[in-house]
């Protein structure tokens, strides 16, 4: 199972294409919509959520409610496109005409993919390189993620996420009863935190960092349940699917780190504290005592749940503006502002959530096959068997 996605941020859509889809999966658009309301909300987003309100549109590969095999397309409109046409059309267009539209950026801003992506691909204008570097791609990331997690659903496979920490607050209980408990109070969150009071404390910092005009960033975790043993491999590096979720959570826009499990803490504890230990009943089958390691040994799932967690940095685009240097004047000046969330911790929690989805369904589907859902779920469930009579 692979996808691509194309557009820009203030082009006329976001486009993803999904191959390697077993059949017979149910699919409707609100399974999608919903993922991407998610991902517009959440406390410290700024005026774009107010003008785009994310619709997908399936326009290939799903017939009367159900996935046929074939590719699937999903698209969504960008609603403000309607002012750009001129500014990011396709055809070509003078230099009089580009001078009136002024729109060129040649002023890059300290933490984006401005000035590497201009020398790298030789643009003048850097809105080239600014609008398809725009996390508004994630959209399209996130529709591709809540096919994954429609995927997972009908094995039993539940997906949750979390925000552990917004601004250096951290959330201090951050206990569930049970995956659809954690679902349900992250979504009654703002800021998607299991712990209420660190919750205020989080909107509160998010406040000031706004009334300052600067940013703040967070830790996000993601939490699968009921994943069978054995999913990625041991016997080659690009296999292992701990390392495949890992290379996924830091292509998120603005993220700079992954854990699995207790991750860097296990730096810092003796190894009889760290590894999990080993149990058998008859019920249940193999499992663990612990979980640090995160569902995860030697780059295979250990039945376990899988525990991620991403690290986001604060929004580089302040209206505290950094300093940087005009391409064309090599003049020193403070960077534009594009964008004005204060904090986005919150919506690239559902984002993380997705794209870990994405690698996990993958996985299965590598595993146990992948042309129709009824075939899936029986070799599920005898490798299942198999494993806990082992």
């Amino acid at each position: 199972m692979r996808y691509l996605t194309a557009g820009e941020s203030h082009g006329p859509q976001l486009t993803t294409i999904i191959e390697g889809v077993p059949a017979q999966l149910q699919l409707v658009a609100e399974d999608i919509n919903a993922e991407l309301a998610r991902r517009q909300g959440g406390y410290g987003r700024g005026r774009r959520m107010k003008i785009e309100k994310d619709q997908v549109q399936i326009t290939s590969g799903v017939r009367h409610g159900k996935t046929t095999g074939a590719p699937i397309a999903l698209v969504v409109e960008n609603k403000d496109w309607k002012n750009w046409t001129k500014v990011m059309g396709a055809a070509p267009i003078s230099d009089e005409e580009a001078e009136k539209i002024k729109r060129k950026v040649t002023r890059p801003r300290p933490g984006h993919a401005d000035l590497n992506g201009a020398i790298k691909y030789g643009h003048r204008d850097m809105r080239n390189v600014l609008e398809r570097s725009s996390a508004r791609e994630t959209t399209v990331r996130v529709a591709a993620g809540a096919l994954a997690k429609q995927l997972l659903r009908t094995f039993d496979i539940q997906v949750g996420g979390h925000v552990l920490e917004i601004g250096g607050i951290r959330a201090v209980d951050t206990s569930y009863s049970s995956m659809t408990d954690l679902r349900e109070r992250s979504e009654a969150s703002p800021v998607r935190c299991l712990d209420e009071q660190a919750g205020e404390q989080m909107m509160a910092a998010i406040d000031q960092a706004k009334q300052d005009g600067d940013s703040i960033g967070g830790v996000v975790e993601v939490v699968i349940e009921g994943v069978p043993i054995g999913l990625g491999s041991h016997v080659q590096y690009d296999r292992k699917l701990d390392a495949k979720i890992a290379a996924a959570v830091m292509s998120i826009n603005a993220f700079k780190g992954v854990e699995v499990g207790i991750g860097f803490e296990a730096a810092r504890l003796p190894g009889s504290r760290v590894h999990d230990e080993i149990t058998w009943d008859e019920e249940q089958g193999y499992s663990r005592k612990t979980n640090n390691l995160g569902g995860f040994e030697g780059g295979m799932t250990n039945g376990m749940p899988i525990v991620i967690k991403g690290v986001m940095k604060p929004i580089p685009t302040l209206y505290k503006p950094l300093q940087s240097v005009d391409i064309d004047s090599k003049e020193a000046f403070s960077a534009s502002v594009e964008r004005s969330d204060s904090c986005a911790v919150p919506a690239a929690s559902v984002v993380c959530e997705n794209v870990v989805a994405w690698e996990v369904a993958k996985a299965l589907l590598e595993s146990f096959g992948a042309d129709k859902v009824d075939t899936i779920a029986a070799h599920i469930a005898r490798h299942n068997e198999e494993a806990r009579e082992f």
